[in-house]
């Protein structure tokens, strides 16, 4: 706890640390100096990050030595970061000289239960610097929970618009899912506030868009806007299905998000239906 207590509170600017002397050093301020460097790492220059691991490797210290290691791998893995990143924005810019571009996605066509979902993303694809970019993006359903919901909020601050629309089972009953999965998609880019003049869309086109459409087969792996919008829609469709767990106990709809587990088809069975289940798609269980 102390570890992470004092690399949290560590500022190399107001300490009276010197690379060129690490051996007046305790393993642990070196550390969090380490960690200091790797947080403000869009303010280091090149000379910057050799002199350091150089100056770490040069330790009598095993410990210390290690965290050249260390930080030298950070350093590979956070540029090739930039570059993946860097790519799937070029990738959103490719279809055209759109002012906004947007990215759109649906969560939950599958479900037994809940309301499908959709977020659309309109990203800042002429970035000036790689600080401006948001990394980590991928699709959604590759990355834990804790780092979605991460990443959500990055999205949020950093997306010059952004959007989720939502149809509840009962629409869904009604309408059949098909009519509604391009609805929901129609309606989260329709409901952004900036005038976007081309939608990317995942695997599929969406039918009577008012704006510019092209589907990208696998689109929330190559595309940084597509990518983010599955985010915000997953973060924001499990977090409404763990609310309904608190009114809805049998089911636990916080671990399955309303698809047809095992456990969740034979509380189906055992206690009947609640009013967020989709009937229409239970046929072959009741």
């Amino acid at each position: 706890m102390m570890e992470d207590s004092e690399s949290v509170d560590f500022d190399i600017n107001k300490e009276n640390f010197s690379w060129n002397e690490l051996e007046n050093f305790k393993f642990q301020k070196i550390k969090s100096a380490v960690k200091y460097l790797e947080k403000s790492y869009f303010d280091l220059k090149n000379d910057e990050i050799k002199k350091v691991i150089e100056n770490l490797k040069l330790d009598k210290r095993k410990n210390v030595r290690s965290l050249s290691s260390s930080f030298y791998k950070f350093i590979l893995n956070k540029n090739a970061e930039i570059s993946r990143v860097r790519k799937m924005y070029e990738f959103d810019k490719s279809f055209g000289n759109h002012i906004y571009t947007a990215g759109v996605d649906e969560v939950g066509r599958g479900p037994l239960a809940g309301p499908i979902a959709a977020g659309a993303v309109v990203l800042n694809l002429n970035y000036n610097e790689d600080r401006e970019l948001i990394l980590g993006i991928k699709d959604s359903k590759k990355l834990t929970p804790k780092r979605r919901r991460e990443l959500a909020k990055a999205i949020k601050e950093k997306a010059l618009a952004y959007n989720i629309a939502v149809i509840n089972n009962i629409e869904i009953d009604k309408r059949g899912i098909s009519w509604c999965n391009n609805e929901v998609l129609k309606r989260a880019v329709e409901g952004l506030k900036l005038p976007v003049t081309m939608a990317l869309s995942d695997g599929y086109a969406v039918k009577n868009l008012s704006t510019n459409n092209e589907f990208v087969i696998k689109g929330d792996a190559k595309s940084a806007s597509i990518a983010a919008a599955s985010i915000i829609a997953k973060v924001y469709r499990d977090s409404l299905m763990e609310e309904y767990s608190h009114l809805y106990t049998n089911y636990k709809f916080e671990q399955n998000s309303g698809y047809g587990t095992k456990d969740h088809i034979e509380s189906i069975k055992k206690y009947g239906i609640c009013k967020i289940h989709r009937v229409s798609f239970l046929k072959n269980i009741l």
